[in-house]
């Protein structure tokens, strides 16, 4: 599991979120359908490692939904599926 120092959800938008190194995106798919059913399901929480201007970062919420080339997390948070460098449960 990859950590980054821990944040707040809402604290996101005071970052610049960057391409992770390694641009996992695409084998993202099956972790984030699980994510999101534990999210708007159990109403449980996903720890989501990704990478910023001022390095990684952690959040550890609630995924409400994927679109395109996002997660949505709740609050209206997004962050880019090439940003992400860790999903945990």
């Amino acid at each position: 599991m990859a950590t980054g120092m821990m944040i707040e959800k809402e604290e996101i938008p005071e970052y610049d979120l960057v391409p992770a190194f390694v641009d996992k995106s695409d084998r993202w798919d099956k972790e984030l359908q699980y994510a999101t059913r534990l999210g708007n399901e159990f109403k449980g929480k996903t720890s989501i490692t990704f990478e910023t201007t001022k390095g990684p970062r952690t959040v550890n919420t609630t995924v409400w939904s994927v679109i395109g080339n996002y997660m949505q997390l709740k609050a209206g948070m997004i962050i880019p599926l090439t940003s992400i460098i860790d999903i945990h449960f």
